[in-house]
């Protein structure tokens, strides 16, 4: 059976395959160049969990297989795709009229990198060769001088390589980085919320002098910050937890009770899945709200909320972001999906909807920006969104399914 029909008809019998077994059912099973196997195989990984690149990407290190060299640059390539980078594959062999990159990674900066991938560094790289790789790019312009090298080896010891790259004349423009290290900054950008994550986790990538290390210092505080704050959905009415100085919890006036992290990302998760289902897609994390689907034309944010018990509070609320906005926007086929903890119903909003009713909603705005208010209220056990600019409220049944 070709891989992309089992993996649409039985998405968990594929998950106990391997790598190599995965190979196998792509295509004719035989990984060459513009072949379907080729082809089938990195539609596959396209629409995968980030911890399941990382499990093949071990296999392809720890079990060496035939083309598991190949296979390791589709899955280092996947990963530049969830930093955000536009990724143009490389070749599996190199022909006299191409160019051999492994990868070519085009940043929303504007920055190019010419991607080599490397299973180990025991053997010595032409560095001439990686420089020859961007001359001719930048020849041809593919690329602008806006660009560097990066290569991404399979183990950890790149000791000989650093060494190498230091005393050679490509120094500034060639940097390294381990696979696991990389595998390392797509879950810290999944499991955080801000744009400007991303934008520093791939400022990492490029070639910097740190003679002055104040920007490798603004690197860590912006996604140590961004993946420690507590959840967006959480906190005392008219407040956004995930934008409050944390210093400043012991003095506020609010009983501020926060719902593990762990559960709340587990039930969205699973809300997750059984959106997928019914809209017939795999839906992969972007960031720890927003998922969208490997051609990225069905996006979703989910926002998750316990429920409240206060006297005069709004069983479940929320806040809606305009990055969030953004993202959904630029999709074909998105959806504002609430979830609340303790239900086994979500609301799956579409953008349209949304998008007509922020008008409607009150705001706050801090230094970070504004945000709109989601409040939701229960009348004879059905939920709706208070509008309160209008003094109506929005029935969410319709939008309902379950999880």
């Amino acid at each position: 059976m070709p891989l992309l029909s089992f993996w649409s008809s039985n998405p968990e019998a594929v998950g106990q395959l391997s790598i190599e077994q995965i190979v196998s059912s792509a295509g004719s099973g035989a990984l060459k160049d513009e072949s379907e196997c080729s082809m089938e195989l990195r539609a596959y990984l396209s629409q995968v969990e980030t911890s399941r690149i990382a499990s093949y990407i071990d296999h392809c290190l720890s079990a060496a297989f035939s083309h598991s060299g190949l296979v390791l640059q589709d899955l280092v390539n996947e990963l530049g795709r969830r930093l955000d980078y536009t990724v143009l594959n490389g070749r599996y062999q190199g022909v006299s009229n191409a160019v051999g990159f492994d990868g070519l990674w085009r940043s929303p900066e504007g920055h190019a990198i010419v991607a080599e991938v490397k299973t180990t560094d025991a053997y010595r790289i032409s560095l001439d060769t990686l420089a020859g790789y961007r001359n001719k790019l930048l020849s041809a312009n593919e690329i602008s001088p806006q660009s560097s090298i990066l290569v991404l080896v399979g183990r950890q010891d790149t000791g000989e390589l650093e060494a190498q790259i230091r005393g050679s004349r490509h120094a500034w423009e060639i940097r390294v980085i381990s696979v696991e290290a990389l595998i390392k900054l797509v879950l810290i950008k999944e499991n955080s919320e801000g744009p400007e994550t991303g934008l520093k986790i791939r400022s990492l990538l490029t070639p910097v002098e740190y003679t002055r290390l104040d920007r490798m210092v603004d690197v860590m505080f912006t996604t140590v910050t961004d993946v420690d704050a507590p959840p967006e959905d959480e906190g005392a009415e008219g407040d956004d937890p995930s934008k409050t100085d944390l210093r400043s919890l012991s003095n506020t006036k609010y009983a501020w009770e926060f719902t593990d992290s762990g559960l709340l990302q587990a039930k969205r998760e699973k809300i997750i899945a059984a959106l997928s289902a019914r809209e017939a897609t795999h839906l992969v994390r972007r960031t720890r709200a927003l998922y969208w689907n490997s051609s990225h034309d069905v996006r979703v944010a989910c926002a998750m909320s316990k429920r409240y018990e206060g006297k005069n509070q709004k069983p479940y609320w929320y806040a809606y972001h305009p990055p969030w906005d953004d993202f959904l926007d630029a999709g074909g086929r998105s959806f504002f999906v609430l979830g609340c903890m303790d239900l086994e119903k979500a609301y799956a909003i579409p953008h349209e909807e949304i998008a007509r009713l922020l008008p409607l909603l009150n705001t706050t705005t801090r230094e970070s920006g504004t945000y709109w208010h989601i409040h939701l209220s229960e009348r004879h056990g059905e939920i709706e969104l208070a509008l309160p600019k209008s003094g109506k409220a929005f029935p969410l049944t319709p939008f309902e399914f379950s999880i």
